[in-house]
């Protein structure tokens, strides 16, 4: 193997000089592991007829042997276009071919990893052991995966359900699928649980301190998808943070705002504090568009202008129909409250506010009502002190 690194290291560095820069830099790495592994193979297939062998000896050369040919057939794979699952099921397939080869059949194979094992306390742990649980540990790792992606798929597509539910049904069937694999796990490896009695104490005692937030978060985000008060795709307004639920995650919402950012807010937060939710039960939305007018002008005029001008904009409802009252008689003028509906929050309120305030303003100066000015009168007065010192 050490012979193949260097193998590899001149090869490239002699193709790296006969060949472009840009060339070179994107099949280099690619080329140095495929030649690594094939000088490697050589070598170790010279000492493929030695016969003879300790057993311990014997078990080396052959797992040096197929852990070659196991990357080789990983690096050939990858090199024909095929994806990482596939090389990696073709690399596993030949290690355990090559290696049952060397030592005479499955058999020896299954004598020899289950003779080199060493004893801690009361247990013998072989390597059949080990590999028997990296071979279980991944075959259940690709059939959750599996199972999850199906599960999620077959959710999607229940007709019956709406988002907040198949988010819900999701996460339980993630739950679900998981622990049963960890139980099926345990029971094929022949896990005594009565021996973990002591840790799964210990364990239930860390969750309780020092993950307490983490399934206090679980728990809340369960609930909010089975009371449906906070669903994706609803707009909501928790402390500074305006926007739309993206995401129900396991820890936190994804909030996403109009200028683009994305707010992770814990679940447990959603619980205990006050949210606002724009879309809970409708998704019409008030919106109020404040302005002033003159004393002099025609009040009558301005409210029936304010009113028209709320037709610019087509996310206006015609029903409930735009309205517009006089708010109080202040300081700067008359204060009037022009009240529109608009159903569509996650699209914005300051955009429709703008487009109907600039149609205010042009009816206003086609029809001649103004609107004040801030005016400061500034009176001087002598002090009543300078004439008595007269």
């Amino acid at each position: 193997m050490l012979l193949g690194a260097v193998t590899a290291s001149l090869a490239c560095r002699y193709l790296y000089s006969a060949s472009g820069p840009r060339w070179a830099a994107g099949v280099m790495p690619r080329m140095s592991a495929l030649v690594r592994s094939a000088t490697a193979t050589l070598a170790l297939v010279a000492f493929a007829g030695v016969r003879g062998l300790e057993p311990g000896a014997d078990l080396l050369l052959a797992a040096g042997l197929a852990l070659a040919v196991a990357s080789l057939a990983y690096q050939l794979t990858r090199v024909v276009g095929q994806r990482g699952g596939a090389a990696f099921a073709a690399a596993a397939t030949a290690f355990v071919i090559v290696l049952a080869g060397r030592l005479g059949g499955l058999e020896p194979l299954v004598d020899g990893l289950e003779g080199a094992a060493v004893t801690i306390g009361k247990r013998r742990l072989s390597l059949l052991d080990l590999f028997t649980a990296a071979g279980l540990s991944l075959l259940l790792f690709f059939a959750v995966r599996v199972l999850l992606r199906l599960a999620a798929r077959w959710i999607d597509h229940v007709s019956i359900l709406d988002g907040a539910q198949r988010v819900l049904f999701q996460k339980l069937a993630q739950i679900a699928i998981v622990a049963v694999a960890i139980f099926l796990g345990i029971d094929l490896l022949g896990i005594d649980l009565t021996a973990l009695a002591v840790f799964s104490g210990a364990f239930g005692l860390a969750i309780g301190f020092g993950l307490q937030k983490t399934f206090g978060n679980l728990i809340s985000g369960l609930i909010l998808l089975l009371d449906r008060s906070i669903k994706p795709g609803d707009v909501i307004a928790v402390g500074d943070t305006f926007g739309w639920v993206n995401k129900i995650g396991v820890r936190a919402v994804s909030v996403l705002t109009r200028d683009g950012k994305e707010h992770l807010i814990p679940n447990e937060k959603l619980m205990t504090e006050e949210v606002e939710n724009w879309s809970y039960s409708s998704r019409d939305v008030r919106v109020h568009v404040g302005f002033h007018v003159a004393y002099d002008c025609d009040l009558r005029l301005a409210q029936r202008l304010a009113v028209e001008a709320a037709d610019v904009s087509p996310r206006v409802l015609r029903s409930p129909a735009p309205v517009c009252w006089i708010k109080e008689f202040g300081d700067r003028g008359v204060e009037f409250d022009l009240r529109i509906w608009i159903d569509s929050p996650e699209a914005g309120v300051g955009n429709v506010t703008s487009e109907v305030l600039f149609r205010i303003w042009d009816l206003f100066k086609a029809n001649g009502v103004t609107l004040p000015v801030p005016q400061r009168d500034v009176r001087i007065v002598p002090a009543p002190f300078a004439s008595d010192q007269n």
